[in-house]
C-alpha cells in the first residue's frame, strides 16, 4: 500500500518505472479516489523532453527504495495512452476512458471501494487483494491466460508437366541384294548315225528334198513385285517410379517467458523442486 508519506516522497523528485524495470519518467502528480481516498493514478512526465504527462494506473503498483514507483504496465503501453489535462482532478468520464485503454474492469469496483471506505479500510485491506487480478497490458483486454502459437510444416506433392514424349513414324529406304534362279533354252544340234533300229524313218520321204525346221527358245525373266506386310506394334507408355527427396524449411514459433518478482521466482523454483 502506498502511504500518503510515499506519495509526498515521490511527488518530489520520483521516478516511475514500468513492470520491467525500465524508466518511464518523473512522477508528476498522484490523484487519489474521490471515494477511498487511496492513490489511483500517477502522471509521468513522457514525451520529448518530459513535455507531457500519461496517466498510469495505480493498481498493482509498488513503491521501490524511496523515490521509485513500479507500475504494473509496459512502458510502451503507456506512452500510448490517452493523453488528457492534468489538472488535479479525473471526471468520471475520462476515468472511465483510461479504464478501457488499460483493460481495467470497472463494474462493481466503485461500489467495492465505496464499501471499504465505509470501513475505514483501504483497497488492500485484510482479506482483499484487488491487485492480484491478471491485466492485459499489451492492449485490448482478453483474458487472463495467453496462447502460444507456432508455424507447422505441411509438406505435400503436386503433379507438374516435366516432359512430352511423341512416338513418330517415317520411311527409310534400304537396298536388299537376293540372288534368284533363272533358266533359258538353248540350241544344241544332235546328230546321230543311220543305223538299222532308224533307217525306216530316215527314208520315209523323197530322195532329195528340201526341208526347213525351227524351234522357239525361251528363257526366264525376273520379275520384282513389292507388298507391304505389318512386322511389329510399338506404343507409348507411362510407369510411376516413387523417389524421396528431403524438405528443409524454417519455421517459426512462439516462446513465452514471465518477468516474476524475486519472491515469486523463488516461490516458483521451490515449486519445481
Amino acid at each position: 500500500m502506498i502511504s500518503t508519506e510515499q506519495i509526498s516522497t515521490l511527488i518530489n523528485g520520483g521516478t516511475v518505472i514500468d513492470a520491467a524495470g525500465e524508466k518511464v519518467g518523473k512522477v508528476g502528480q498522484v490523484y487519489l479516489d474521490d471515494q477511498s481516498g487511496q492513490p489511483e493514478w500517477v502522471t509521468a512526465n513522457t514525451g520529448l523532453f518530459g513535455t507531457s504527462e500519461s496517466f498510469i494506473p495505480l493498481r498493482g503498483a509498488a513503491v521501490r527504495g524511496d523515490d521509485e514507483v513500479q507500475v504494473a504496465f509496459d512502458k510502451s503501453v503507456i506512452k500510448d495512452a490517452p493523453r488528457l489535462d492534468a489538472d488535479g482532478h479525473l471526471d468520471a468520464d475520462d476515468e472511465a476512458e483510461l479504464y478501457r485503454y488499460y483493460g481495467i474492469e470497472t463494474a462493481g469496483a466503485d461500489q467495492d471501494r465505496q464499501d471499504l471506505a465505509g470501513q475505514g479500510q483501504d483497497l488492500r485491506g485484510e482479506g482483499r487483494d484487488v491487485h492480484s487480478e491478471v491485466q492485459d497490458t499489451s492492449g485490448p483486454n482478453t483474458d487472463d491466460a495467453m496462447t502460444r502459437s507456432e508455424e507447422r510444416l505441411k509438406v505435400g506433392t503436386e503433379k507438374v508437366a516435366t516432359g512430352r514424349a511423341r512416338l513418330r513414324k517415317y520411311i527409310v529406304t534400304e537396298n536388299v541384294t537376293t540372288t534368284v534362279p533363272v533358266q533359258r533354252e538353248e540350241v544344241r544340234l544332235e546328230r546321230e548315225p543311220i543305223t538299222d533300229a532308224n533307217r525306216d524313218q530316215a527314208v520315209a520321204g523323197g530322195d532329195l528334198t528340201e526341208e526347213e525346221h525351227e524351234v522357239t527358245l525361251t528363257e526366264e525373266r525376273v520379275v520384282v513385285n513389292k507388298e507391304t506386310v505389318p512386322v511389329e506394334r510399338v506404343e507409348l507408355g507411362t510407369e510411376t517410379v516413387t523417389d524421396e527427396q528431403q524438405v528443409s524449411e524454417e519455421v517459426r514459433k512462439e516462446q513465452i517467458e514471465a518477468d516474476l518478482p524475486d519472491e515469486a521466482t523463488r516461490r516458483e523454483n521451490t515449486e519445481r523442486g
